[in-house]
């Protein structure tokens, strides 16, 4: 189980009645200040909820030449006097994402075969 990030890092709860465009947007924005975004989620319409934040989100960042991957973990929090057990999210960019027309960073062409066809 994950202990508390810490208090330096901001984690954004989302529930079952979580707006994923909104949550997409705290996601991105937390990609951009910070280079990460911690999502806190208890119980399976919130877990729903966040992955599809997490898919919307990618689309927000792509655009900046991101691509997105989350780490899902196991933590435990307080809710009243109550322990529960909720899923985390820790949400980064992978790498930029090639530009259209690029070569791959594998040094591969646009043909799958590696053939040079001129007429």
């Amino acid at each position: 189980m994950n202990p508390d990030p810490g208090p330096d890092r901001q984690i954004l709860r989302v529930s079952s009645s979580s707006k994923p465009s909104a949550s997409a947007g705290a996601i991105a924005n937390g990609i951009r200040e910070t280079g990460e975004a911690i999502l806190q989620v208890i119980g399976p319409r919130a877990v729903n909820q966040a992955v599809k934040s997490i898919a919307i989100a990618r689309g927000y960042v792509a655009a900046s030449g991101l691509d997105l991957y989350f780490v899902p973990e196991f933590s435990n929090v307080h809710v009243g006097e109550e322990e529960r057990t909720a899923v985390q999210f820790t949400v980064r960019p992978r790498h930029p994402l090639a530009s259209p027309g690029t070569p791959s960073e594998a040094g591969a062409s646009s043909d799958p075969l590696g053939d040079s066809l001129s007429s």
